[in-house]
């Protein structure tokens, strides 16, 4: 167990960490399966030991606040605890006595398209470690879950960098439309997106942040499809305009890749949406050396 003088262990880094998340000591023995007296020893040992408190304690319904000091430990204890984590990791995965997980957020197209190579190449340096894809389109939720240490990477679209997140770069992926091979708009010229005013389409379930945007850009730009059909799948939604049922609006990379032969896409030359792709971690969390190895895999194959 590392410690030192003033009393600093990780149960103790730990029992900083679930109070400030569930705001309550209660709430923090729940999550950590101790008592919550128990906590309450651990917390009151750390601050004799640094000489400060931590907590503000208003006592009766009202939550427990960290003090200005509070802060700085919860910032090195989130660092202290995941480093601690990735060194028993990385530790467990290169002596081959435990299989370890490393947890990746990712949406549909990320899943499909970006990761597979990616993967084949990581796990020649690490077999043992078990990638579990988690998918979810929306960049809040995604961040959050990064923050709290349950992923420890994910993608997303146009997503910065900011005190708890590191965004890295990885291509542009503007929309396009995707259409059948046989569509007149195959012949046009010039062709905007407005071919698409009037015009049947498939499209997301309006669940997804982006078919919000992108109905939005749409109503900017005076644009009116008929939405024929909606879904929450890439491959169903390109079987649907394969069919014939209509065209889409979809992003470039997923459009490059579509399954179907019957399938053609045309890229406008104006940007209807600008969207990239970034891959994310958290900053007070030391990726471990797996993580890192996956995020050169990944900058490697596309170049970033």
């Amino acid at each position: 167990m590392m410690k030192i003088d003033s009393g600093i262990d990780l149960p103790a880094l730990r029992a900083v960490v679930a109070i400030a998340d569930a705001g309550s000591f209660r709430g923090a023995a729940t999550a950590l399966g101790y008592s919550q007296s128990a906590v309450s020893h651990r917390i009151a040992a750390l601050e004799r030991g640094l000489g400060t408190a931590l907590f503000d304690r208003p006592g009766g319904r009202g939550g427990v606040r960290l003090t200005a000091a509070g802060q700085a430990a919860y910032t090195h204890a989130r660092r202290a605890i995941a480093a601690a984590e990735a060194l028993e990791a990385d530790v467990g995965a290169r002596a081959g006595d435990a299989r370890t997980t490393l947890r990746v957020g990712v949406f549909q197209t990320a899943a499909a398209e970006l990761l597979p190579q990616a993967l084949r190449a990581f796990r020649r340096d690490w077999p043992r470690v078990e990638v579990i894809l988690t998918e979810n389109d929306r960049p809040d939720r995604l961040t959050d879950q990064l923050a709290r240490g349950r992923l420890d990477l994910a993608f997303a679209r146009d997503v910065t960098s900011d005190d708890r997140i590191e965004a890295i770069p990885l291509l542009d992926d503007p929309l396009v439309i995707l259409t059948r091979r046989d569509s007149p708009l195959l012949t046009l010229d010039d062709p905007t997106f407005d071919v698409l005013d009037g015009a049947d389409v498939v499209a997301w379930t309006r669940r997804w942040p982006m078919q919000l945007e992108l109905e939005d850009a749409w109503r900017r730009r005076g644009i009116a499809p008929r939405v024929v059909f909606r879904t929450e799948d890439n491959l169903a939604l390109q079987r649907l305009v394969a069919a014939g049922l209509g065209d889409a609006c979809i992003g470039r990379l997923a459009a490059q890749h579509a399954l179907d032969p019957a399938l053609a896409w045309i890229a406008p030359a104006e940007s209807l949406i600008d969207r990239r792709i970034v891959l994310l971690s958290a900053r007070q969390r030391e990726p471990s050396a797996a993580a890192l190895t996956l995020i050169e895999s990944i900058r490697s194959r596309l170049g970033a």
